[in-house]
């Protein structure tokens, strides 16, 4: 991919380019606040430390929240190769019982997977599309705030004046320890292990399937089914929980050669690569969101589903959720910053605590058990269980009537037609 050039940062020569907001870091997060900012008629600059396409470690599944933030920025999942509409979820109990839980059919997609290399690739794309200038390969290196903007430097690049930044730049991010927010040791509440396979059975390339294993509660273990005819295998775990990280490969071994995981596999799964491990940081209700005239989004905000590990939906939501408290207040940081800070409260924050007092009863094999055989019980149970597991509504909806509106547990789901035009 090309990458722009340095004169494209400058207004002309020597001087320092200006722009209403600088995004750094070009993964959903930052793509999602640039496409908003954009469309709102904002100057916009996005730069990332790396180049496009890029692997990215992840379990790769989109949540109905992410579909529907995605369909809301124009993507289209005929531009991500990998990309394949999912319509259940096959959830192993510690005991060894399976349930099926289907999606609604006919009102929309509940749930896909890609891989990660290839979503992110497909959002740079789309937003240069629509005319947002992105430099890879450039590595934020300092800023410098001042009452009505901030003075970023850029490594290769030079100096950039912006009226705002968002930092989606990770969950270890440079630009919350050049403000003096970051937090020191932290290492995220969950870690986990992924590798992907080809070859895989039938079943393995078109089945989505979560494994509820004894020892990894309250983690769990994974297949998601790629569009390639491979599939995404990993487990997470909660930090400090059965196993020390540096066990985690061992673990992974003996995950591997379990019956029934080498059974939906198949015989014929091959390894593509070595398995990469990675933290997840789960903590939004307790960070820094933001620090004068920047907004942080995304890993970079701990955003991450603290019983799922599910990130990406919450990734483009605060993207988009920052960008349009910037706009809707671009001269006033105090409340900007503020208004940011209530929406993530009033939308992640709640659901977290809700989360992380569920996973403390999914830490017992006899809680996993006891949940999967209420969801399972009915039809209805099974499908309305999907659609909470796979984020269709908030996690605590029920708990916060200011959230209640018609039709909240009844909601159609992203991309509404596709499959109806794909079959065709």
């Amino acid at each position: 991919m090309t990458l722009l050039h340095h004169e494209h940062i400058l207004d002309h020569e020597g001087a320092v380019r200006t722009v209403d907001l600088l995004v750094i870091g070009a993964g959903p997060a930052g793509i999602a606040a640039a496409i908003t900012a954009h469309r709102a008629g904002r100057s916009v600059l996005v730069i990332d430390r790396a180049t496009f396409p890029r692997d990215k470690i992840c379990g790769d599944g989109l949540t109905t929240a992410a579909l529907r933030e995605l369909d809301a920025l124009g993507l289209d999942p005929a531009t991500v190769p990998s990309w394949i509409d999912v319509d259940s979820a096959l959830v192993r109990s510690p005991s060894g019982r399976e349930v099926l839980f289907p999606f609604p059919e006919g009102a929309g997609l509940y749930g896909a997977v890609c891989r990660r290399r290839d979503l992110d690739l497909a959002l740079v794309e789309h937003a240069r599309a629509l005319g947002i200038d992105i430099i890879e390969g450039a590595t934020f290196l300092s800023i410098t705030e001042t009452d009505s903007d901030n003075l970023v430097e850029v490594d290769g690049v030079g100096t950039i004046r912006s009226n705002w930044v968002v930092a989606a730049d990770g969950m270890w991010s440079a630009v919350r320890k050049a403000v003096g927010a970051a937090q020191p040791g932290y290492r995220g509440e969950w870690h986990a292990f992924r590798q992907y396979f080809r070859s895989v059975s039938p079943q393995a390339a078109s089945q989505l399937v979560v494994w509820f294993e004894p020892d990894l509660l309250p983690g769990y273990a994974w297949s998601f089914p790629l569009g390639d005819g491979s599939a995404n295998v990993g487990f997470g775990i909660q930090r400090g929980g059965s196993y020390s990280v540096p066990a985690m490969a061992a673990v992974w071994r003996d995950l591997l050669q379990r019956p029934h995981v080498r059974a939906f596999l198949g015989p014929d799964a091959v390894a593509e690569g070595p398995h990469r491990a990675w933290p997840i940081p789960a903590r939004v209700d307790r960070v820094t969101l933001t620090h004068h005239r920047t907004l942080f989004v995304g890993d970079a905000a701990a955003a991450t589903d603290p019983m799922t590990g599910e990130g990406i939906g919450q990734a483009l939501a605060t993207g988009r959720w920052a960008a349009e408290a910037i706009v809707s207040n671009p001269d006033n940081p105090v409340r900007a910053c503020g208004e940011y800070e209530r929406i993530l409260h009033d939308e992640l924050a709640v659901d977290h605590r809700f989360a992380e007092q569920l996973t403390a009863i999914l830490r017992r094999p006899w809680g996993a058990r006891g949940a999967l055989r209420v969801a399972g019980a009915t039809a209805w149970t099974r499908r309305n269980f999907g659609r909470w597991l796979f984020e269709d509504y908030p996690r605590a909806l029920l708990l916060t009537p200011r959230r209640w509106k018609r039709h909240m547990f009844t909601g159609a789901g992203a991309y509404r037609g596709r499959r109806e035009d794909t079959t065709d």
